[in-house]
């Protein structure tokens, strides 16, 4: 598989912790699935695990490309956790269909916490058989250096 595009994305847990304390219920609704809020409800460190499911969320949006516009909503990006525990996204919406545009076949992520901060990286990857939408400057890797 070919790497054609990467996100990143940190987010500070006072950040998160405001937002459900300004908005209740209607803010986590909005960002999250049921089962990433099932996830982070039966945590210890909730605001963290949002704070981390948040910042893959937006690693997935600069790995497309996109932001956040049009009809994207937060929930058509999920992050669940496979048996072995490592984090996957399953993509809905409008956000499928952009990565399906660019030939996504899957997306890797991973995400970290600090005391204060999440942290999640995004790439996507592409079957090497697919032509990719993604271009890539080579004439001067062949140069001579010494």
């Amino acid at each position: 598989m070919d790497i054609i595009a990467h996100g990143i994305d940190l987010v500070d847990f006072p950040r998160i912790e405001q937002m459900i304390e300004r908005h209740g219920q209607r803010f986590v609704d909005r960002i999250f699935t049921a089962a990433e809020q099932a996830y982070a409800t039966r945590h210890r460190n909730t605001v963290e695990k949002y704070a981390g499911r948040f910042a893959a969320k937006e690693a997935v949006l600069k790995l497309v490309g996109t932001g956040w516009r049009g009809k994207i909503a937060w929930t058509d990006i999920e992050v669940t956790n496979n048996a072995a525990g490592q984090p996957q996204v399953t993509l809905s919406g409008e956000v499928k269909e952009i990565a399906d545009r660019m030939r996504i076949a899957q997306i890797s992520l991973s995400i970290t916490h600090t005391a204060n901060f999440a942290i999640a990286s995004a790439v996507a990857l592409m079957e090497a058989s697919a032509p990719s939408l993604v271009t890539r400057d080579t004439s001067h890797a062949s140069r001579d250096t010494t």
